[in-house]
Protein backbone atom coordinates (compact mmCIF):
# COMPACT_ATOMS: atom_id res chain seq x y z
CA UNK A 1 0.00 0.00 0.00
CA UNK A 2 2.80 2.34 1.31
CA UNK A 3 4.59 1.36 -2.16
CA UNK A 4 1.67 2.10 -4.38
CA UNK A 5 1.06 5.60 -2.74
CA UNK A 6 4.60 6.17 -3.37
CA UNK A 7 4.20 4.96 -7.07
CA UNK A 8 1.32 7.27 -7.70
CA UNK A 9 2.91 10.22 -5.95
CA UNK A 10 6.12 9.58 -8.11
CA UNK A 11 4.08 9.25 -11.07
CA UNK A 12 2.72 12.58 -10.37
CA UNK A 13 5.65 13.97 -10.07
CA UNK A 14 7.18 12.92 -12.69
CA UNK A 15 3.98 14.11 -15.07
CA UNK A 16 4.50 17.52 -13.15
CA UNK A 17 8.31 17.58 -14.21
CA UNK A 18 7.36 16.71 -17.72
CA UNK A 19 4.43 19.53 -18.09
CA UNK A 20 7.20 21.77 -16.42
CA UNK A 21 9.76 20.78 -19.13
CA UNK A 22 7.10 21.03 -22.20
CA UNK A 23 6.29 24.58 -20.73
CA UNK A 24 9.98 25.92 -21.08
CA UNK A 25 10.43 24.60 -24.21
CA UNK A 26 7.08 26.37 -25.62
CA UNK A 27 8.63 29.35 -24.11
CA UNK A 28 12.11 28.84 -25.38
CA UNK A 29 10.65 28.11 -28.93
CA UNK A 30 8.05 31.32 -28.99
CA UNK A 31 11.51 33.11 -27.44
CA UNK A 32 13.25 32.49 -30.89
CA UNK A 33 10.44 34.58 -32.64
CA UNK A 34 10.22 38.17 -32.82
CA UNK A 35 7.40 39.62 -32.33
CA UNK A 36 5.51 42.44 -34.75
CA UNK A 37 2.25 44.14 -33.66
CA UNK A 38 -0.13 44.87 -37.22
CA UNK A 39 -2.79 47.50 -35.97
CA UNK A 40 -5.18 47.96 -38.92
CA UNK A 41 -8.99 48.62 -39.49
CA UNK A 42 -10.00 46.05 -39.80
CA UNK A 43 -13.81 46.67 -39.30
CA UNK A 44 -15.46 50.06 -39.40
CA UNK A 45 -15.68 52.72 -41.99
CA UNK A 46 -12.08 52.40 -43.79
CA UNK A 47 -11.87 48.50 -42.86
CA UNK A 48 -11.17 47.94 -47.00
CA UNK A 49 -8.23 50.46 -46.05
CA UNK A 50 -6.97 48.36 -42.96
CA UNK A 51 -7.74 45.20 -44.20
CA UNK A 52 -5.69 45.54 -47.48
CA UNK A 53 -2.53 46.72 -45.45
CA UNK A 54 -2.72 43.98 -43.35
CA UNK A 55 -3.06 41.61 -45.85
CA UNK A 56 -0.22 42.93 -47.75
CA UNK A 57 2.07 43.12 -43.96
CA UNK A 58 1.25 39.49 -43.89
CA UNK A 59 2.22 38.52 -47.24
CA UNK A 60 5.38 40.34 -46.31
CA UNK A 61 6.07 38.74 -43.51
CA UNK A 62 5.61 35.15 -44.86
CA UNK A 63 8.17 35.66 -47.83
CA UNK A 64 10.67 36.79 -45.10
CA UNK A 65 10.01 33.87 -42.82
CA UNK A 66 10.31 31.17 -46.23
CA UNK A 67 13.14 32.61 -46.32
CA UNK A 68 14.77 32.24 -42.65
CA UNK A 69 12.93 34.75 -41.30
CA UNK A 70 15.66 37.88 -39.77
CA UNK A 71 18.87 37.46 -37.09
CA UNK A 72 17.98 33.76 -37.49
CA UNK A 73 14.52 33.94 -36.01
CA UNK A 74 10.93 34.43 -37.30
CA UNK A 75 8.59 36.63 -37.41
CA UNK A 76 5.12 36.18 -35.32
CA UNK A 77 2.45 38.61 -36.43
CA UNK A 78 0.13 39.72 -33.29
CA UNK A 79 -2.80 41.15 -35.10
CA UNK A 80 -5.47 43.73 -33.38
CA UNK A 81 -8.31 45.37 -34.72
CA UNK A 82 -8.47 48.92 -34.28
CA UNK A 83 -12.05 49.45 -35.85
CA UNK A 84 -11.41 52.65 -37.88
CA UNK A 85 -11.97 54.88 -34.34
CA UNK A 86 -9.15 56.49 -32.58
CA UNK A 87 -10.15 55.37 -29.01
CA UNK A 88 -9.98 52.13 -30.21
CA UNK A 89 -7.06 53.11 -31.94
CA UNK A 90 -5.43 53.31 -28.22
CA UNK A 91 -6.37 49.91 -26.94
CA UNK A 92 -5.39 48.04 -30.03
CA UNK A 93 -2.12 49.86 -29.33
CA UNK A 94 -1.84 49.25 -25.62
CA UNK A 95 -2.90 45.22 -26.47
CA UNK A 96 -0.13 44.63 -28.22
CA UNK A 97 2.49 46.52 -26.32
CA UNK A 98 1.40 45.80 -23.25
CA UNK A 99 0.07 42.18 -23.31
CA UNK A 100 1.61 40.93 -26.82
CA UNK A 101 5.05 42.26 -25.65
CA UNK A 102 5.87 42.60 -29.08
CA UNK A 103 9.29 44.74 -30.30
CA UNK A 104 7.30 46.76 -32.84
CA UNK A 105 4.77 47.63 -34.53
CA UNK A 106 3.41 48.60 -38.33
CA UNK A 107 -0.14 49.33 -38.98
CA UNK A 108 -2.72 52.31 -39.52
CA UNK A 109 -3.90 53.85 -42.74
CA UNK A 110 -5.63 56.81 -41.06
CA UNK A 111 -4.45 59.82 -39.31
CA UNK A 112 -6.97 60.76 -36.88
CA UNK A 113 -6.36 56.60 -35.58
CA UNK A 114 -2.31 56.59 -36.01
CA UNK A 115 -2.13 59.82 -33.65
CA UNK A 116 -4.11 58.22 -31.34
CA UNK A 117 -1.94 54.82 -31.49
CA UNK A 118 1.17 56.96 -31.79
CA UNK A 119 0.23 58.26 -28.03
CA UNK A 120 0.62 54.70 -26.54
CA UNK A 121 3.56 53.68 -28.68
CA UNK A 122 6.09 56.75 -27.89
CA UNK A 123 5.27 56.18 -24.01
CA UNK A 124 5.45 52.41 -24.11
CA UNK A 125 8.97 54.04 -26.34
CA UNK A 126 8.20 50.89 -29.08
CA UNK A 127 8.88 51.91 -32.41
CA UNK A 128 6.22 52.46 -34.52
CA UNK A 129 5.49 52.73 -38.90
CA UNK A 130 2.22 53.74 -40.01
CA UNK A 131 1.55 52.65 -43.10
CA UNK A 132 -0.17 55.04 -44.87
CA UNK A 133 -1.14 58.09 -41.92
CA UNK A 134 -0.07 61.35 -43.79
CA UNK A 135 -1.31 64.19 -41.63
CA UNK A 136 2.23 65.68 -40.46
CA UNK A 137 0.69 65.55 -36.66
CA UNK A 138 1.16 61.76 -37.08
CA UNK A 139 5.23 62.35 -36.86
CA UNK A 140 5.54 65.60 -34.98
CA UNK A 141 3.78 66.34 -31.91
CA UNK A 142 0.97 69.07 -32.26
CA UNK A 143 1.42 71.22 -28.74
CA UNK A 144 5.31 70.91 -28.66
CA UNK A 145 6.39 70.79 -32.51
CA UNK A 146 8.97 68.45 -31.66
CA UNK A 147 9.40 65.11 -33.76
CA UNK A 148 7.64 61.72 -31.88
CA UNK A 149 10.97 59.79 -31.15
CA UNK A 150 9.22 56.19 -32.09
CA UNK A 151 6.59 56.67 -34.81
CA UNK A 152 7.51 56.94 -38.66
CA UNK A 153 5.35 55.96 -42.01
CA UNK A 154 6.13 55.14 -44.66
CA UNK A 155 4.10 57.28 -46.95
CA UNK A 156 4.29 60.51 -48.52
CA UNK A 157 2.63 63.85 -46.17
CA UNK A 158 -0.26 66.07 -46.73
CA UNK A 159 1.74 69.50 -47.40
CA UNK A 160 3.08 67.69 -50.49
CA UNK A 161 -0.14 65.41 -51.84
CA UNK A 162 -1.97 68.61 -51.27
CA UNK A 163 0.61 70.47 -53.54
CA UNK A 164 0.42 67.86 -56.35
CA UNK A 165 -3.50 67.82 -56.49
CA UNK A 166 -3.09 71.64 -56.63
CA UNK A 167 -0.88 71.92 -59.23
CA UNK A 168 -2.67 69.07 -61.25
CA UNK A 169 -5.28 71.32 -60.96
CA UNK A 170 -3.73 74.44 -61.94
CA UNK A 171 -1.82 72.84 -64.66
CA UNK A 172 -3.52 69.68 -66.51
CA UNK A 173 -6.98 70.29 -65.62
CA UNK A 174 -6.15 73.90 -66.40
CA UNK A 175 -9.14 75.04 -63.76
CA UNK A 176 -8.73 78.34 -61.64
CA UNK A 177 -12.28 78.80 -59.82
CA UNK A 178 -12.92 75.39 -57.09
CA UNK A 179 -14.87 74.18 -54.41
CA UNK A 180 -13.48 72.22 -51.32
CA UNK A 181 -16.10 69.72 -49.69
CA UNK A 182 -13.99 69.09 -46.35
CA UNK A 183 -14.75 65.87 -44.31
CA UNK A 184 -15.07 67.63 -40.23
CA UNK A 185 -14.43 64.62 -38.44
CA UNK A 186 -11.31 63.78 -40.08
CA UNK A 187 -7.60 65.29 -39.38
CA UNK A 188 -6.86 63.85 -42.57
CA UNK A 189 -9.62 65.74 -44.76
CA UNK A 190 -9.07 68.69 -42.60
CA UNK A 191 -5.27 68.55 -43.13
CA UNK A 192 -5.57 68.44 -47.12
CA UNK A 193 -7.92 70.79 -47.65
CA UNK A 194 -6.04 73.18 -46.42
CA UNK A 195 -2.45 71.81 -47.70
CA UNK A 196 -4.06 71.86 -51.35
CA UNK A 197 -6.04 75.68 -50.97
CA UNK A 198 -2.62 77.15 -49.79
CA UNK A 199 -0.96 75.95 -52.70
CA UNK A 200 -3.63 76.14 -55.34
CA UNK A 201 -4.52 80.25 -54.22
CA UNK A 202 -0.67 80.58 -54.16
CA UNK A 203 -0.38 79.18 -57.62
CA UNK A 204 -3.26 82.28 -58.63
CA UNK A 205 -6.34 79.60 -58.53
CA UNK A 206 -9.66 80.94 -56.29
CA UNK A 207 -11.16 79.26 -53.42
CA UNK A 208 -15.25 79.51 -54.27
CA UNK A 209 -16.61 77.85 -51.16
CA UNK A 210 -15.35 75.30 -48.49
CA UNK A 211 -18.10 73.30 -47.31
CA UNK A 212 -18.14 70.96 -44.37
CA UNK A 213 -19.79 67.56 -43.66
CA UNK A 214 -19.16 64.48 -41.45
CA UNK A 215 -18.33 60.83 -41.67
CA UNK A 216 -21.01 58.39 -42.43
CA UNK A 217 -23.33 61.40 -43.55
CA UNK A 218 -25.65 59.97 -46.25
CA UNK A 219 -27.11 63.04 -48.06
CA UNK A 220 -24.92 65.66 -49.82
CA UNK A 221 -27.56 67.24 -52.13
CA UNK A 222 -27.65 70.92 -49.81
CA UNK A 223 -24.52 71.00 -49.80
CA UNK A 224 -23.77 70.11 -53.77
CA UNK A 225 -26.73 72.58 -54.51
CA UNK A 226 -25.15 75.20 -53.07
CA UNK A 227 -22.14 74.50 -54.73
CA UNK A 228 -23.70 74.53 -58.31
CA UNK A 229 -25.22 77.42 -57.41
CA UNK A 230 -21.28 78.98 -57.56
CA UNK A 231 -20.40 77.63 -61.04
CA UNK A 232 -17.34 75.72 -59.71
CA UNK A 233 -15.16 74.63 -62.77
CA UNK A 234 -13.83 71.57 -60.33
CA UNK A 235 -14.72 70.29 -56.67
CA UNK A 236 -11.97 69.27 -54.51
CA UNK A 237 -12.90 66.45 -51.97
CA UNK A 238 -10.01 65.03 -50.02
CA UNK A 239 -12.17 62.38 -48.09
CA UNK A 240 -12.64 58.21 -47.79
CA UNK A 241 -14.10 56.50 -50.26
CA UNK A 242 -17.55 55.41 -48.11
CA UNK A 243 -18.65 59.29 -48.34
CA UNK A 244 -16.67 60.39 -51.69
CA UNK A 245 -18.74 57.70 -54.08
CA UNK A 246 -22.13 59.58 -52.81
CA UNK A 247 -20.98 62.82 -53.03
CA UNK A 248 -19.78 62.12 -56.62
CA UNK A 249 -22.77 60.17 -57.66
CA UNK A 250 -25.50 62.74 -56.03
CA UNK A 251 -23.29 65.71 -57.66
CA UNK A 252 -23.78 63.81 -60.75
CA UNK A 253 -27.51 63.29 -60.39
CA UNK A 254 -27.90 66.88 -59.68
CA UNK A 255 -26.03 67.98 -63.33
CA UNK A 256 -22.57 68.37 -61.41
CA UNK A 257 -20.22 67.33 -64.77
CA UNK A 258 -17.57 69.44 -63.85
CA UNK A 259 -14.08 67.25 -62.46
CA UNK A 260 -13.98 65.99 -58.98
CA UNK A 261 -10.50 65.83 -57.69
CA UNK A 262 -9.48 63.78 -54.22
CA UNK A 263 -6.48 62.11 -52.07
CA UNK A 264 -5.36 59.14 -51.39
CA UNK A 265 -8.32 58.11 -49.36
CA UNK A 266 -10.14 57.31 -52.35
CA UNK A 267 -8.22 54.28 -52.79
CA UNK A 268 -10.67 51.50 -52.33
CA UNK A 269 -12.70 49.00 -54.68
CA UNK A 270 -15.41 50.17 -52.90
CA UNK A 271 -15.29 53.59 -54.24
CA UNK A 272 -15.96 52.56 -57.86
CA UNK A 273 -18.80 50.04 -56.17
CA UNK A 274 -20.47 52.98 -54.46
CA UNK A 275 -20.26 55.59 -57.36
CA UNK A 276 -20.49 53.96 -60.48
CA UNK A 277 -20.13 56.09 -63.25
CA UNK A 278 -20.79 58.82 -62.03
CA UNK A 279 -16.52 58.58 -60.79
CA UNK A 280 -15.65 59.40 -64.37
CA UNK A 281 -13.94 62.42 -64.57
CA UNK A 282 -12.70 62.78 -61.03
CA UNK A 283 -8.51 62.18 -60.26
CA UNK A 284 -6.91 61.28 -56.96
CA UNK A 285 -3.45 61.98 -55.61
CA UNK A 286 -1.67 58.24 -54.66
CA UNK A 287 0.99 56.81 -53.57
CA UNK A 288 1.27 54.05 -56.39
CA UNK A 289 -0.44 52.81 -59.70
CA UNK A 290 -1.10 49.19 -60.63
CA UNK A 291 -0.05 50.21 -63.57
CA UNK A 292 3.35 50.28 -62.57
CA UNK A 293 5.46 48.29 -64.31
CA UNK A 294 8.52 47.74 -62.51
CA UNK A 295 10.24 44.38 -61.60
CA UNK A 296 9.78 44.89 -57.89
CA UNK A 297 6.01 46.19 -58.57
CA UNK A 298 5.14 43.33 -61.15
CA UNK A 299 7.01 40.34 -58.97
CA UNK A 300 4.66 41.57 -55.62
CA UNK A 301 1.54 42.21 -57.99
CA UNK A 302 1.66 38.81 -58.52
CA UNK A 303 2.41 37.31 -55.14
CA UNK A 304 -0.73 39.32 -54.09
CA UNK A 305 -2.90 38.16 -56.53
CA UNK A 306 -1.70 34.90 -55.91
CA UNK A 307 -2.18 34.74 -52.18
CA UNK A 308 -5.31 36.46 -52.25
CA UNK A 309 -7.06 36.12 -55.92
CA UNK A 310 -7.70 40.09 -56.15
CA UNK A 311 -5.59 43.21 -57.56
CA UNK A 312 -3.65 45.02 -54.64
CA UNK A 313 -4.43 48.69 -54.12
CA UNK A 314 -1.90 51.31 -52.75
CA UNK A 315 -2.63 50.32 -48.95
CA UNK A 316 -1.94 46.94 -49.97
CA UNK A 317 1.25 48.08 -50.90
CA UNK A 318 2.24 50.36 -48.40
CA UNK A 319 1.30 47.89 -45.79
CA UNK A 320 4.10 45.95 -47.68
CA UNK A 321 6.38 48.31 -47.71
CA UNK A 322 5.74 49.23 -43.99
CA UNK A 323 6.94 46.07 -42.52
CA UNK A 324 10.16 45.01 -44.94
CA UNK A 325 11.15 48.53 -43.97
CA UNK A 326 11.08 47.71 -40.13
CA UNK A 327 12.52 44.41 -40.49
CA UNK A 328 15.01 45.85 -42.69
CA UNK A 329 15.78 47.96 -39.48
CA UNK A 330 15.97 44.86 -37.52
CA UNK A 331 18.50 43.15 -39.76
CA UNK A 332 20.65 46.35 -39.67
CA UNK A 333 20.57 46.88 -36.27
CA UNK A 334 21.42 43.57 -36.05
CA UNK A 335 18.96 43.35 -32.89
CA UNK A 336 15.27 43.55 -32.11
CA UNK A 337 15.92 45.47 -29.06
CA UNK A 338 13.41 48.58 -29.73
CA UNK A 339 15.31 51.64 -29.41
CA UNK A 340 17.73 49.75 -31.40
CA UNK A 341 15.11 49.27 -33.92
CA UNK A 342 14.31 52.63 -33.56
CA UNK A 343 17.82 54.26 -34.57
CA UNK A 344 18.15 52.24 -37.66
CA UNK A 345 14.39 53.27 -38.99
CA UNK A 346 15.59 56.55 -38.68
CA UNK A 347 18.65 56.07 -40.52
CA UNK A 348 16.47 54.16 -43.64
CA UNK A 349 18.20 55.44 -46.80
CA UNK A 350 17.42 55.00 -50.45
CA UNK A 351 15.54 51.97 -49.71
CA UNK A 352 14.00 50.31 -52.57
CA UNK A 353 10.23 49.64 -51.65
CA UNK A 354 7.47 48.52 -54.09
CA UNK A 355 6.04 52.04 -53.78
CA UNK A 356 9.50 53.54 -55.09
CA UNK A 357 12.67 54.64 -53.50
CA UNK A 358 12.34 55.57 -49.55
CA UNK A 359 14.55 57.82 -47.39
CA UNK A 360 13.31 58.36 -44.32
CA UNK A 361 13.71 62.34 -43.00
CA UNK A 362 14.54 64.39 -40.16
CA UNK A 363 10.72 64.55 -39.43
CA UNK A 364 10.55 60.81 -39.66
CA UNK A 365 8.36 61.21 -42.96
CA UNK A 366 9.01 59.07 -46.19
CA UNK A 367 10.52 61.22 -49.07
CA UNK A 368 9.03 59.97 -51.97
CA UNK A 369 7.27 60.02 -55.09
CA UNK A 370 3.49 60.63 -55.87
CA UNK A 371 1.07 59.54 -59.00
CA UNK A 372 -2.08 61.04 -60.11
CA UNK A 373 -5.12 58.52 -61.24
CA UNK A 374 -8.09 59.02 -63.31
CA UNK A 375 -10.94 56.99 -62.64
CA UNK A 376 -12.11 56.16 -66.31
CA UNK A 377 -15.55 53.85 -67.10
CA UNK A 378 -14.73 52.02 -63.67
CA UNK A 379 -10.60 51.55 -63.80
CA UNK A 380 -8.00 53.48 -62.33
CA UNK A 381 -5.64 54.87 -65.33
CA UNK A 382 -2.19 55.92 -64.76
CA UNK A 383 -2.06 60.12 -65.63
CA UNK A 384 1.43 60.90 -64.20
CA UNK A 385 4.10 60.65 -61.61
CA UNK A 386 5.31 63.49 -59.62
CA UNK A 387 8.41 63.58 -57.69
CA UNK A 388 8.94 65.30 -54.52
Amino acid sequence: MGYKKFSKLGIFLLMLVMIASMAAGCGSSASKDIKIGLVYELTGGTATFGSAASNGAKLAVKEINAKGGVLGKQIQLVSADNKSEPSESANAMTKVITQDKVVAVTGFTTSSNAIAGSSVSEASKIPFITAAATNPKVTVDEKSGKVKEYTFRVCFIDPFQGTVGANFALNSLKVKQVAVMIDNSSDYSKGLAKFFTDAFTKGGGKILAEEAYLQKDQDFKTVLTKIKALNPEMIYVPGYYEEVGKIAKQARELGITVPILGGDGWDSPKLIEIGGEAMNNTYFTNHYSVEDTSPASKTFVDAYKKEYGQVPDAMAVLGYDAMYVMVDAIKRANSAEPDKIREAIAATKDYKGVTGDLTMNTTHDAVKSAVIIEIKNGKQVYKETVKP
